[in-house]
């Protein structure tokens, strides 16, 4: 957001439409920017591989990733019901519903969903 009168850049977290409230943290390392886990809808999840796709009460370790470019991290992949959960070794930087995130065996991807 540009706002000024702060050090750092303002970050929007969260943001609350109901009440109409948008939350920021100061600064690109805010904690408030991390997260370990994301969830996937179930008519959301598109397996390329669908001889490993996970039933419910199922999990898989995998590498993922929520951008183009951006390292492969180690993850787990928890399947439910109603959606998928992807749950970091690491915290992840701005994950952010409508984006993408994909998880991989080795040099092959597995599938990918839309971030909820």
């Amino acid at each position: 957001m540009n706002v000024g009168g702060t050090k750092e850049g303002l970050y929007v977290i969260e943001t609350d439409v109901e009440k109409n409230i948008i939350y920021t943290g100061q600064g690109a390392n805010h904690p408030g920017l991390f997260k370990k886990a994301l969830f996937i809808k179930k008519d959301e999840i598109h397996w390329i591989r669908k001889d490993l796709a996970l039933q419910p009460n199922e999990t898989m370790e995998v590498m993922s990733r929520i951008r183009y470019r951006q390292p492969l991290q180690k993850a787990t992949l928890h399947q439910f019901e109603n959606g998928m959960y992807v749950v970091f070794n690491e915290p992840q930087s701005a994950i952010t519903e409508g984006q993408f995130v994909a998880w991989h065996k080795d040099d092959e991807v597995l599938g990918s969903g839309v971030i909820s």
